[in-house]
């Protein structure tokens, strides 16, 4: 196994690098017309879709530049280290994209590829519902034909970014009385349709993320529907797969790491402590699993890179990257004692608050993207082969 990167991958990384340096300054961050709350900009998404870089491994036809696997990773790794303001286009072009590729036809790939690419576009993804989300199949979003069009009524809860989003990649029950895994159907629904509304759900760090949406007799024209009637289930897993294969959340512990570390050693007020001698080992442990998982989430790019897909891979990925997290944020909170309590609004605040703020999102890690008992289960099913319960 070669523990390096190729001479080329190195090379775009550094290109990518620079071009971060240069354009995320000070000034552009902190000018509220191009940066929005949560991090969110559409200018600088139009920016990298100027470059190519926003579909970097999308084949060319579809207007992606080839790359590798790898060069795909180097560019995600220095646009989590830079905290480049993207993560709400990540959705269209990690999920939704490839998912059309896969299922979509010629008029949807030729309507909304380019348009990804472009960054002029960006997606969220209504799956989960109050009575549906680790029991995906369990969703009761009906969708009822009538004539060219769908007639959609129900929920959604728990949608990220469902307040910037053009469109959503909507999972909908279209046969009520089909086994659950079947009649299920995916549209993609325009989010300025009449009769839908969105309601802000702000989590416990005072962030609006999350929301909830309603459908009231919302139509979808039945050109929108993706792959066929009633086998939404399959393409829905295939967008989970994407979602599930990032390396990126490994960048972010090792930048928290190493922020904890230098307050551990070198801003608390207070100096000496009992129990020092316990953390510095609990923040080595850590160091150690998070060079770990780096290379669990080089595995599964690895295994893209052979044309094989990285099913239960993916999930011990996202599995160790959530576990991960939490360990490091309530490691962070044990290390600053009281003062890890003052959120970011505060002067005194450690490290301008990310110790509190990493805390209260880390309730949530375990729960996003799929629950780590679900990851579990695919493991332990698809990886080594267990019976299910």
């Amino acid at each position: 196994m070669e523990f390096r990167f190729a001479s080329d991958v190195e090379a775009f990384r550094s290109e990518v690098r620079e071009f971060l340096d240069e354009t995320l300054t000070d000034e552009f961050r902190n000018d509220p017309e191009l940066v929005q709350e949560g991090g969110f900009s559409r200018e600088f998404t139009r920016r990298l879709g100027q470059r190519g870089w926003l579909t970097l491994a999308w084949p060319e036809e579809y207007g992606g530049q080839a790359r590798s696997h790898f060069e795909q990773l180097a560019y995600n790794e220095e646009m989590a280290r830079s905290g480049a303001p993207g993560r709400a286009h990540m959705m269209a072009v990690s999920l939704v994209g490839p998912s059309i590729m896969l299922h979509g036809n010629d008029a949807q790939r030729a309507e909304y590829l380019p348009k990804i690419a472009a960054g002029e576009i960006c997606f969220c993804q209504g799956f989960s519902e109050p009575g549906a989300g680790s029991d995906l199949a369990g969703l009761q979003l009906r969708a009822t034909r009538d004539g060219d069009e769908y007639v959609v009524t129900g929920q959604k809860i728990w949608t990220s970014d469902a307040h910037r989003a053009d469109f959503c990649w909507l999972g909908t029950r279209t046969d009520p009385d089909a086994p659950k895994h079947r009649g299920i159907s995916t549209l993609i629904l325009d989010m300025s349709s009449q009769g839908l509304s969105v309601h802000p759900l702000l989590s416990m760090g005072d962030h609006h993320h999350f929301n909830e949406f309603f459908l009231e007799e919302v139509r979808v024209p039945a050109e929108n529907r993706v792959g066929q009637e009633d086998r939404g289930w399959y393409y829905m897993t295939t967008t989970l797969d994407f979602e599930r294969s990032g390396a990126a959340a490994f960048v972010a512990a090792t930048q928290s790491l190493e922020r904890t570390g230098r307050y551990f050693s070198e801003e608390r007020p207070g100096g000496e402590r009992d129990g020092d001698a316990q953390r510095r080992g609990d923040l080595a442990d850590l160091i150690i699993a998070a060079t770990a998982g780096r290379w669990v989430s080089y595995r599964v790019v690895w295994l893209q890179s052979q044309n094989r897909v990285p099913n239960y891979e993916s999930s011990m990925s996202k599995l160790f990257g959530a576990t991960l997290s939490t360990k490091i944020a309530n490691l962070g909170v044990r290390v600053a004692g009281l003062y890890g309590q003052l959120t970011p609004a505060s002067a005194r605040a450690p490290l301008d608050g990310r110790i509190e703020d990493a805390y209260i999102w880390g309730a949530a890690a375990g729960i996003r993207g799929g629950t780590n008992e679900i990851q579990r289960n695919i493991i332990a099913t698809r990886g080594l082969g267990l019976p299910r319960g």
